[in-house]
């Protein structure tokens, strides 16, 4: 009875942390703190140091929430209108703009303060503005201006292992940058497939995506462009002698998979092809990164 009560009073208080907790878009910052992760183990020839792998992380994952709830924050007025979004806690009002807003000051605050003082100074300078960059210039102008949006805006998204490589060398090398090249490539097909299967929300809401301002089948065409480049770049780290055979054919492999999928958005008309090319891109980074990661610690008997 009295396990009953006590779970009844802490369900608003559950419900409310809860949506807190959403603010930071936690899928989002898991993928993100994930590949800077994997961006630590490749800068290190053996085991990354427990404080930079702890510190690191926590710094990167804290300021990525910030952002997370800064956009939250900036765009409720465009959630309400779609239908995907307009249940998040502030359109609802479950959580007001003053509350979401402390915290997410307190979130980045910790974040660089973490970094700054645990990790490097060229770590927080950089995570900072990858915050910026996608808080402000990306949420405020680039999506509201541009259906190039999300490729310029990328940059930000395409930083994680980047952050993890200089938290571990104070240094930003070739190979570091190859990893942002993969991010920053992947991620039109990847968020082009999300807004072709929700297009109709983003009209509504009147955000310049691109198959709003050039339609399905332009969006569709560049899915399938980028893809390829996609494929292209991925081998890039074989091809410049910094990864192996192993990662060679897993980055092939997933590579044709994605290009699978961007051909049947194209001329397929399979049912909801659009979301399945979305889910995919997902697990395809993932599977990417796994592989280099694979490639950089399991060695693979290969004649020269």
């Amino acid at each position: 009875m009295l396990t009953k009560e006590f779970d009844t009073i802490n369900e608003p208080v559950i419900a409310r942390w809860r949506d807190y907790y959403s603010l930071t878009k936690p899928r989002v910052v898991q993928l993100l703190v994930f590949t800077a992760i994997v961006g630590m183990f490749l800068a290190a020839p053996g085991m990354v140091p427990w404080d930079i792998l702890l510190f690191g992380s926590l710094g990167i994952g804290f300021s990525a929430a910030s952002g997370a709830a800064v956009n939250h924050i900036l765009d409720q007025r465009l959630d309400a209108e779609m239908v995907r979004t307009r249940d998040r806690p502030l359109p609802t009002g479950r959580i007001n703009e003053k509350d979401a807003l402390t915290f997410a000051i307190c979130l980045g605050f910790v974040g660089i303060a973490v970094l700054v003082l645990l990790v490097n100074l060229l770590t927080a300078m950089l995570t900072f503005l990858s915050l910026i960059g996608y808080a402000v210039v990306y949420t405020v102008y680039l999506k509201r201006a541009t259906p190039q949006n999300i490729v310029i805006g990328g940059a930000a998204g395409a930083s994680p292992p980047v952050l993890g490589w200089t938290a571990v060398t104070n240094d930003v090398t070739g190979y570091a940058l190859l990893l942002f090249l993969i991010i920053f490539t992947w991620t039109p097909p990847h968020f082009w497939a999300l807004a072709v299967a929700r297009r109709d929300d983003y009209a509504k809401a009147g955000v310049p995506m691109l198959p709003v301002t050039h339609g399905l089948e332009v969006t569709k065409s560049f899915v399938l462009y980028y893809t390829i480049l996609l494929l292209l770049v991925s081998l890039l780290p074989y091809l410049t002698g910094v990864a192996g055979v192993l990662y060679f054919f897993g980055a092939l492999l997933l590579g044709v998979g994605f290009l699978y999928y961007a051909i049947l958005l194209k001329y397929g008309r399979a049912e909801n092809i659009a979301m399945r090319t979305f889910a995919y891109s997902i697990s395809y980074l993932i599977a990417l990164f796994t592989f280099l990661l694979a490639d950089h610690y399991i060695p693979t008997f290969w004649p020269e």
